[in-house]
């Protein structure tokens, strides 16, 4: 026997073989919808009896393997069913007769036979056959199932004969020696009359009356002649019938422990427990075996328990048995399916290694030289074999040598499909999956060296398929799972075979579909290049919405009528996790950064790269970018514009690569970090760009409230410069311009600044709006410098040093020095900005305009942007006021305000107050100029907001005051200088430098005091007239300005007479009379009032007179300051009686 049936198992020694072939020329559909009836009928009960007969059917079965149906009767063709199509009576004889050979072929076996006739109707047809069927056509043929049931009566009966003919020789007969083909020669000329030969014939027929009893469904009485045919054969050393009868005693222990069966066909076998009885009875009928050879009574044998092997003892009879086997080397079929046979039982009881045991040693038996098919099937047995007692490697190693033998050499058409089919089979064994998400679970699994192997053999065979998608798949799924363990070399091959694949066929992020129904699934590439990090970017700071501050708060949630939930705010603690606390804008270009690095040791090139996302109409704007040779962590920048509103996701990135398209999701990425995925895409809004007619700052300002400046201008002005900017508006967006708020911020400084930085008037600027898309609209600033103009330290000091004094100049005669370096006094190498005449300290200002505008359908959702101008200005010295001080006028309600001017620019510079004649300084010169000014009435100042507040600061309010006053000194004398040579002008206060003294000198009284003579208010050298002999009136009027209730006071009238040498008379009693008393009392005055006191002088003497007015010490006078008694001097000229009247 030389053709294995590696389906075998021990079961199959209880069945009767049937043979179903065609007959001529009959269709493989309708022959195998006729098979697949015909098999169905597999086991029946016999008639008048509980034993059950099973069938094996085989539509194609070797001729000389039926040669061995002596040694074991279940490979015996006992039936043979033909199918045929014949469709007129003359084709019937033909017919029949190509029936007749058929037969022929297993005639010395056969028990029974049919045939099935379909298409033939008639006269023929109607005539009664018990071996001949006839059908119309494949569809009616209703009782074909009944036919075969028939058919298997009839094999059983031919079988219970053959068993009882076998067993009831007639006492005397030879028993036969049943042998198998191979012995016939070697026994010509033995003795046939021998003891030991009479044994080897008891033998070898105790095994086939077993055989026949095992089939016919008495499992009991086949193991006692199994037992005893052993004892029989092992006695006579005949070891090849020995090991078939211990197979046959193995096979029968195995039907009686596993009812159901070692074949894994369920369903096919029922029970066998309960026809034991039913045979133990049988075996009891009188005369049922008769005593030839042969003991009839086996009811003593019956009682061993040993009859029916343990499992253990299976498998050692089977091991026993195949030894004997091995040594006959024509029975290596016989060897092997005895070897496949104990796996399956083995697989049963779970004894895994002991069945790899006989598996290995099925492997090594040789048989006849065997066809490449039959190689095929014997790899893939084996492999079956191993992966059902788990040995799931070995099994995917035999699979895979199955698979090459599909495409050896020798095979003029190879299989490739088989192959291909074959070694998707063998992936579970090498722990291999063609779902790379399986290999984002944790530490690789199997050997990468194998799987490398296995994928580049799918991918070669997937080439020969002709299915180049499928190699494209397979050498993706082989870069992306098994970059780890490449070598750069294999990196740089598989990289170049991808890219040679994908010139032809680019590989797809679809579902592939094979034949077989299995689906490939796509094979992103993640690791090309890996990513790290991914953070979705906020906008720049110009661009950012921000939203309007409304009641409720930004924050709070309307959708729920609570203020709080711990629901909502758990909700809330998940949504966090990935949403990001800023937004996107709709129509705006938005950014995503990945932290990508290159693993592979070559330039990696990447096409295509945009992203993925959902929730939101997104258009993404692709990149490409070459990464170097592992190039470490390294940023990309991905954008896209969202065209709607609402909730946006990145949900990934997509890439091509290689000529690969890879969709990659952020959830299949393993270790990635990420500041969330989901952000809020806002409604569109105008977008602001500015220009200006400053040049553009190389600094950056930097304010610590962390807010980020669009665009930076510098300027260089000197201390009380005003310089014009001019700003461009214009709206590059797509959505109107509607609202523009301008506020400014001047970051801290330590520089004191008097006046309004900057200033502007934005009316004009607002008329333009809504500023339409493409459109411009002009604004413009005024930058004001304005420090503190007073001298430095060092400055002063060197004045002082050079001998410039301003005490006891007179105005007339002005005084005008040079400031010159004193070398003497300074160290030999002073430290920068304290050298001698190096007066021109820069000082740094900077401030921040800030744009607040809106528009469009953001702004109707309550959004605006924000867009920030940074302002830097150097402002250089350009007066500086050295000395200040007062001098009293004519007049008490004036004074000369005399002030030392310093130039220190490099430049020729004049300078003017109001109602005065410009002053020249050149470089470095200092000089003094004289003003004369009204004194102010500091109590008459509206108050400011500051004063206004309850809990002020007594010395911030001081402060507060003493700033307005000189807010409104300063603008009063209105200084300005100019440098011709430059055309640069401006204003220099002296907000700054008035000290206390000072602005005491320049204050009105509060209480006012004035004095008319005749009518006449004496003041500023006024010189009344009067005649001498008339009464002049005299009057004292007091205003009081002051915050409280003053007096009473009393004065005295003084007069006297200067006679310009320093000598006063006051002696004039002959010359001057009062009309009345020359003392005057005033009343307690309130504030805001005035009192008037009146009275009269007689002049009797012509000449220059003067009046001066003095207060009585008293307590009320004692309580207030000297200087609210300041009265003016009164000058009066009496002149003669006028002759003419």
């Amino acid at each position: 026997m030389s053709v294995p049936d590696y389906m075998q198992c021990a079961e199959d020694h209880q069945t009767l073989l049937v043979v179903v072939q065609p007959v001529g020329i009959v269709s493989e559909e309708n022959f195998f919808r006729i098979y697949k009836r015909i098999s169905s009928v597999s086991q029946i009960n016999v008639r008048d009896s509980q034993r059950v007969l099973y069938i094996r059917y085989r539509h194609h079965y070797p001729p000389e393997n039926n040669e061995w149906g002596d040694f074991q009767t279940h490979r015996k063709v006992v039936g043979l069913i033909t199918v045929t199509d014949c469709f007129s009576a003359k084709d019937w004889p033909q017919t029949f007769e190509k029936f007749h050979v058929q037969k022929e072929i297993y005639g010395s076996t056969l028990y029974d036979s049919r045939l099935f006739v379909f298409g033939l109707q008639g006269e023929i047809a109607e005539q009664p056959r018990t071996d001949v069927a006839f059908y119309p056509s494949y569809d009616e043929c209703e009782s074909v199932e009944k036919r075969i049931e028939d058919f298997i009566e009839s094999l059983f009966i031919v079988l219970e004969s053959k068993r009882l003919d076998r067993a009831t020789d007639k006492s005397g007969d030879k028993i036969p020696l049943l042998c198998v083909p191979f012995e016939k020669k070697d026994f010509v000329g033995l003795d046939t009359d021998s003891r030991h030969y009479k044994k080897r014939c008891q033998g070898r027929m105790r095994k086939h009356v077993g055989d026949l009893c095992l089939q016919a469904g008495m499992l009991q009485d086949s193991l006692v002649h199994y037992h005893m045919s052993v004892e029989l054969l092992r006695s006579v050393n005949d070891f090849l019938w020995l090991g078939a009868a211990l197979e046959g005693l193995c096979s029968a222990s195995v039907i009686f422990h596993y009812p159901g069966g070692t074949g894994g066909k369920t369903g096919a076998r029922r029970p066998q427990g309960s026809s034991l009885p039913t045979d133990t009875g049988n075996r009891h009928r009188p005369g049922a075996l008769t005593t030839n050879g042969i003991n009839a009574d086996t009811s003593t044998e019956i009682g061993r328990a040993k009859n029916c092997l343990s499992p253990e003892d299976i498998i050692d009879k089977y091991k026993e048995a195949i030894s004997y086997y091995s040594k006959y080397k024509n029975a290596g079929v016989i060897e092997l399916e005895a070897c496949v046979k104990a796996v399956r039982v083995l697989a049963i009881q779970k004894r895994s290694m002991e069945a790899s045991e006989f598996l290995q040693n099925a492997v090594y038996i040789n048989l006849r030289q065997l066809s490449e098919e039959e190689k095929i099937q014997r790899y893939s047995i084996l492999s079956e074999l191993y992966e059902l007692i788990g040995f799931h490697r070995k099994s995917a190693f035999f699979k895979r040598v199955a698979a090459m033998q599909c495409v050896a050499p020798s095979i003029a058409e190879p299989g490739w499909r088989a192959c291909y089919k074959l070694l998707l089979e063998t992936l579970p064994g090498y722990s291999l999956s063609l779902d790379p998400k399986d290999f984002n679970k944790g530490t690789h699994r199997g050997w990468a060296a194998v799987q490398m192997r296995l994928l580049h053999e799918l991918v070669y065979a997937s080439r020969r398929m002709g299915n180049p998608a499928l190699s494209v798949r397979h050498l993706s799924f082989l870069l992306q799972t098994m970059l780890d363990f490449l070598s750069d070399q294999e990196k740089k091959d598989v990289t170049q075979s991808l890219e040679s694949y994908t010139s032809k066929c680019p590989g797809t992020m679809e579902l592939l579909s094979l034949p077989d129904g299995l689906n490939l699934p796509p094979v992103p590439f993640t690791k090309l290049p890996i990513v790290r990090r991914v953070k979705l970017l906020n906008l720049p700071a110009s661009l950012r919405p921000q939203k309007m501050k409304s009641l409720l708060g930004q924050n709070m949630s309307t959708k729920s009528p609570f203020i709080y939930s711990p629901i909502i705010a758990h909700n809330r603690g998940e949504e966090r996790s990935k949403k990001i606390d800023f937004q996107w804008v709709q129509g705006d270009v938005c950014e995503v950064q990945l932290m990508v690095y290159n693993p592979m040791p070559f330039e990696l090139r990447v096409e295509n790269m945009g992203l993925l996302t959902s929730g939101v109409e997104f258009e993404s704007l692709p990149a490409a970018l070459s990464l170097p040779a592992e190039s470490g962590l390294y940023p990309v920048t991905l954008v896209g514009v969202p065209r709607s509103t609402g909730q946006i996701t990145i949900n990934g990135y997509h890439t091509t690569v290689f000529g690969v398209f890879s969709d990659c999701l952020l959830d299949s990425l393993p270790g990635i970090k990420t500041n969330g995925s989901t952000v809020e895409v806002i409604p569109a809004l105008p977008r602001l760009q500015i220009s200006t007619s400053l040049p553009r700052s190389a600094r950056t300002l930097q304010p610590a409230s962390g807010d980020e400046i669009s665009t930076n201008v510098s300027v260089q002005l000197y201390n009380g410069e005003t310089q014009q900017l001019d700003i461009k508006l214009e709206n590059i967006g797509t959505e109107p311009l509607e609202k523009l708020e301008v506020t400014s911020k001047i970051l801290t400084t330590k520089e004191k600044l008097y006046g309004d930085f900057l200033s502007w008037k934005l009316e004009e600027t607002l008329s333009q709006f809504p500023l339409q898309p493409g459109k411009t609209a002009t604004f413009t600033v005024n930058i004001k410098v304005k420090l503190d103009f007073s001298c430095q330290e060092n400055l002063l000091q060197d004045l002082n040093d050079d001998g410039i004094s301003v005490s006891g100049l007179p105005l007339s005669s002005p005084f005008r020095q040079v400031v010159k370096p004193r070398v003497d006094s300074k160290p030999v190498n002073p430290p920068e900005g304290s050298k001698a005449g190096d007066f021109s300290h820069v000082k740094t200002l900077e401030a921040i305009l800030n744009f607040k505008y809106s528009g469009g359908p953001g702004h109707v959702d309550g959004y605006y942007r924000n867009l920030s101008l940074g302002i830097h200005v150097e402002a250089e010295p350009s007066v500086f006021f050295t000395r200040v001080s007062t001098l009293p006028a004519t007049s008490t309600r004036q004074c000369h305000l005399l002030l030392d001017v310093f130039n220190s620019t490099e430049h020729e510079l004049t300078i003017s107050a109001k109602n005065n004649e410009e002053l020249i300084l050149h470089a470095g010169e200092c000089q003094r100029m004289a003003i004369q000014v009204d004194k102010f009435s500091f109590e008459s100042f509206p108050e400011s907001p500051a004063e206004r507040t309850q809990f002020t600061n007594p010395k911030q309010l001081e402060e507060e005051r003493q700033e307005t006053r000189g807010l409104e000194i300063n603008s009063k004398l209105d200084i300005h200088w100019n440098i011709p040579s430059l055309k640069r002008n401006g204003e220099a206060s002296v907000e700054g430098i008035l000290n206390q003294l000072v602005l005491e000198h320049l204050q009105l009284a509060p209480l006012q005091w004035d004095v008319l003579v005749d009518g006449q208010l004496c003041d500023c050298d006024v010189v009344a007239d009067c005649r001498v002999g008339d009464p002049i009136p005299l009057e004292v009027r007091l205003t009081n300005w002051s915050k409280r209730n003053v007096g009473p006071f009393a004065l005295t009238v003084i007069p006297y007479q200067d006679y310009q040498n320093g000598v006063h008379n006051y002696e004039l009693q002959d010359a001057i009379t009062f009309v009345g008393s020359n003392t005057f009392y005033i009343d307690s005055v309130r504030p805001t009032e005035n009192s008037v006191c009146l009275g009269a002088l007689l002049f009797l003497y012509t000449g220059d007179f003067y009046l001066n007015i003095k207060f009585h010490e008293d307590t009320t006078s004692k309580e207030l300051p000297l200087s609210w008694f300041c009265l003016p001097s009164i000058h009066i000229r009496a002149q003669g009686p006028d002759l003419q009247a």
